[in-house]
């Protein structure tokens, strides 16, 4: 998926009318930085959730303890939780949820470098993927997750 920039990302959205929140966790907020880095960027940058813990997606976000239960925190099914939380929860219009094992870690069922994301949009059914980044360090995983996140906004408003 093609990068876009924050701040042609804010500006698609500013043409469009469109608000942003986000919803994190293994990337701990850098999608919300990369988007508040841009000077200008609380008219479309609503807010965002940092819910690494399972009991704050479960409090920030209504993510239901039964789906963590039963899919883990690293899965499409809580990304979709957490995307249409986030949206119900702020006065955005678009939403994009990200969760995954930034690493080190992971085991043969969840290996390190998978992410999830969803991209929930108001009267528009919800995305979701999961992007298999590979063993190639935390910090590495975490700025790739963060540039998928950009990409997908960015595709969303084309």
């Amino acid at each position: 998926m093609a990068g876009i920039g924050a701040e042609d990302l804010l500006a698609k959205a500013r043409y469009w009318g469109l608000r942003f929140v986000t919803a994190e966790s293994c990337t701990g907020g850098m999608v919300a930085a990369a988007l508040t880095d841009v000077a200008g960027s609380s008219d479309v940058f609503e807010r965002g959730f940092v819910t690494y813990s399972n009991a704050a997606k479960v409090e920030m976000l209504g993510v239901r303890p039964e789906t963590l239960a039963s899919h883990g925190a690293v899965s499409e099914a809580v990304a979709l939780e957490m995307a249409e939380g986030a949206l119900a929860r702020s006065e955005a219009e678009l939403a994009v949820a990200i969760t995954g094992i930034a690493g080190p870690g992971g085991s043969e069922f969840k290996p390190e470098g998978r992410v999830c994301f969803a991209l929930a949009r108001a009267g528009q059914p919800t995305f979701c993927e999961t992007v298999e980044f590979g063993a190639k360090g935390r910090p590495k995983v975490r700025k790739a997750a963060t540039a998928h996140a950009l990409a997908l906004l960015g595709a969303a408003l084309s």
